[in-house]
């Protein structure tokens, strides 16, 4: 008997981040499976999601009778299930510091995530962010930075090849874009090299789509 399909739970597209980060691994790596789409903020979720994920949170992901939850631990388990490490680099040290840069994007950032929260339907207007939203928004672009001057004669992405920390970052480059977040030719070369990517493009088609609207998640100029 063939082995059920793994089930990847998510929200709105236009807005959770965090569903992106392993769906976006998953697609890229041509894993097939089966997506469950929960909207947030909604009677539906809050009616389903707790059969759906013991956080009550998304994503959460269900394969051979387990149910991983959390973004990080999701992209480890497809790591070692599926890609049999290539979610990583190979090289030590630089496996260390896209694990480092990962687990900041993780941690991390909490101004950039209240103030400029993801929206593939925003495009940039007169909205702005205060003094702590930039000194994040400079500090990703400083680890942007750092690890392509590593890496750049390898690949586009930010260790060579798409990887785990480049699928954490994408909602970043969906921020940006969004905000209007500028950023010097390193930046923006990166945040093409994401965009061009079929499955972020799927995601953001589909997202603008969506019926839904948050309100609080929606920050105008």
């Amino acid at each position: 008997m063939s082995q059920a399909q793994p089930r990847l739970v998510i929200g709105n597209r236009n807005y959770s981040s965090w569903s992106l980060r392993p769906w976006l691994l998953m697609r890229e790596a041509g894993i097939a499976f089966e997506e469950v789409r929960v909207p947030l903020d909604t009677p539906e979720f809050e009616q389903r999601i707790g059969a759906l994920s013991p956080t009550r949170r998304v994503p959460a992901l269900h394969d051979d009778g387990l149910v991983i939850s959390d973004s990080l631990a999701i992209c480890e388990y497809i790591n070692e299930r599926w890609l049999h490490g290539g979610g990583w680099p190979a090289d030590l040290r630089t496996r260390a510091l896209a694990r480092a840069a990962s687990a900041e994007m993780h941690s991390g950032f909490a101004a950039l995530r209240s103030q400029l929260p993801m929206n593939c339907r925003r495009r940039p207007d007169g909205y702005r962010w205060n003094a702590a939203a930039q000194a994040d928004i400079e500090r990703i672009q400083q680890l942007w930075r750092e690890l392509r001057a590593r890496h750049a004669e390898q690949g586009e992405f930010l260790c060579g090849s798409f990887g785990i920390v480049d699928a954490m970052f994408a909602p970043v480059v969906v921020r940006f874009d969004g905000y209007g977040v500028h950023g010097d030719d390193v930046v923006q070369q990166y945040m093409a090299a994401v965009q061009a990517l079929p499955s972020l493009q799927a995601w953001c088609r589909e997202a603008v789509a969506e019926p839904e609207v948050i309100e609080s998640e929606e920050k105008r100029g």
